[in-house]
């Protein structure tokens, strides 16, 4: 994907805040397009293609979860060389060279290409070449679905701590709510996410709290 753009475009993609003058010149406001284009993308693409009778909203919702988690996004970015694109966009001598291999940082800026990808060809060239590279992530989350508060209750528990969650919010009417949790460990806010159940908006905040799990363990 990253090829075919723009060198304005591909530029932009990989290049973190830190590294330029203008904030705006950064990947964040494409990552953020991209991750609702990665949504969309993968949502269109599971629903019709799975019962209705075995896939409620909840399990489409975790199923698509795990398929443009944090992990995930890494897995195609390492696919994509995008942590080589990185290194070589990175000014020479700056500090924070192992920022590049986060999870955080690579999965935004594969969501940063998705959006720039938006940018140049429109929805429907985007939302196909995302489905064919996600396609792993996609069939992983089929046949090994994960239970994202249980995973991070589980790695929590190696250090001794347990996380609680808590409804932040409830937006719309009772007919057509939408719930925002927060997880915490320790009175700290760790994640948070939105479903149309409280259960499913728990998982996402769960998912969110594991792709920052590395960073939450080293402030503890």
């Amino acid at each position: 994907m990253l090829e075919r753009l723009p060198a304005d475009l591909a530029k932009q993609s990989v290049t973190h805040s830190s590294w330029t003058d203008k904030r705006s010149d950064s990947y964040e406001r494409l990552a953020f397009l991209g991750d609702s284009v990665l949504g969309l993308a993968v949502t269109t693409h599971l629903y019709p293609r799975l019962e209705a009778e075995r896939f409620g909203a909840g399990r489409l919702t975790k199923i698509r979860a795990q398929s443009v988690s944090g992990p995930a996004c890494r897995g195609v970015a390492e696919r994509l060389g995008v942590p080589e694109r990185l290194a070589a966009q990175a000014p020479a001598g700056g500090a924070g060279a192992a920022m590049l291999e986060t999870e955080r940082v690579l999965a935004s800026v594969t969501e940063a290409i998705i959006g720039a990808c938006y940018l140049h060809v429109g929805y429907d060239t985007t939302a196909a070449a995302v489905v064919e590279t996600f396609m792993p992530e996609i069939e992983e989350s089929l046949r090994n679905p994960i239970d994202f508060k249980s995973t991070l209750q589980e790695r929590l528990a190696r250090s001794g701590r347990i996380v609680g969650y808590e409804v932040a919010e409830e937006i719309g009417p009772p007919h057509d709510r939408t719930f925002e949790v927060v997880a915490r460990v320790a009175d700290e806010e760790v994640g948070r996410g939105r479903g149309r159940s409280k259960k499913a908006a728990e998982q996402e905040a769960a998912r969110a709290a594991l792709d920052d799990l590395p960073v939450v363990e080293t402030t503890s």
